[in-house]
């Protein structure tokens, strides 16, 4: 079978904040978005330092890490954005289903054609990070529109495929009284999110754009104070009663 190789990144394992229970998470290469927060920002270009892996190799390391996984856990693909290689993922995850693994993908929903409906057919819970409500500001952020995020999450409560919300709150981006509200008021019917996730901002990644040689446009952001933090989840709690801050 002639399958194609998966450009990877850097692997995580046991990881714990990337789905539920112990997860094997896989960083693939290449991402659409241009976000100013990006903490992966040397997944960003399509080829970067990635090997080029296969299949069998992924899926043996999967396997072998099985029974630490327990009930709950799996592997997890993240990025970088993995819909970006969906058409060399979908063997794998056909493969990663027959041998009974669970499957997550951290996603921007960014991206849609017949592979990424396919991806996302396979695999058994979507992290979907939706960067802001408000399509200027999202564009400001990402450089790229929300339209389709926010298709990509209606797919999912019609197809009714389980997916967790993600929302990085960045103070002077992301944290607005009204697309907070606006955002429970556009996903607060939404039947198929089993988990809201808000993430704090943080500047862990800076030192990748300095080694990059890069610049990193928010030097002057600072982290989020307790009562930012405070504010934002009695906000959002208001609209979703499983709300997790991280």
């Amino acid at each position: 079978m002639d399958e194609k190789l998966i450009r990877v990144h850097s692997y995580e394992s046991m990881g714990t904040f990337d789905g539920p229970g112990l997860r094997y998470v896989v960083f693939l290469q290449g991402c659409p978005f241009r976000c100013l927060y990006c903490a992966n920002p040397d997944t960003i270009d399509g080829v970067g330092e990635s090997k080029p892996t296969s299949a069998d190799y992924i899926l043996e390391q999967a396997i072998s890490m099985k029974p630490f996984f327990g009930k709950r856990g799996g592997i997890t693909f993240s990025g970088g954005e993995p819909t970006v290689q969906a058409e060399a993922l979908i063997p794998l995850f056909r493969r990663l289903r027959d041998a009974g693994i669970h499957i997550c993908v951290d996603s921007n929903g960014g991206l849609w054609n017949a592979h990424v409906e396919e991806l996302m057919k396979l695999c058994d819970l979507v992290l979907l990070d939706v960067k802001e409500i408000n399509p200027a500001r999202h564009e400001h952020i990402t450089s790229r529109s929300n339209a389709q995020t926010l298709q990509t999450a209606a797919w999912l409560e019609e197809h009714d495929h389980p997916f967790w919300l993600r929302y990085v709150l960045v103070p002077g981006l992301s944290d607005f009284e009204e697309d907070l509200r606006a955002l429970g008021e556009h996903f607060k019917d939404y039947k198929q999110i089993q988990r809201v996730e808000l993430l704090p901002y943080h500047t862990l990644g800076v030192h990748k754009y300095e080694a990059m040689g890069m610049d990193y446009k928010l030097k002057n952001t600072k982290e989020n104070t307790p009562e930012q933090l405070k504010r934002a989840e009695d906000i959002l709690r208001e609209y979703f009663p499983q709300l997790v801050v991280n």
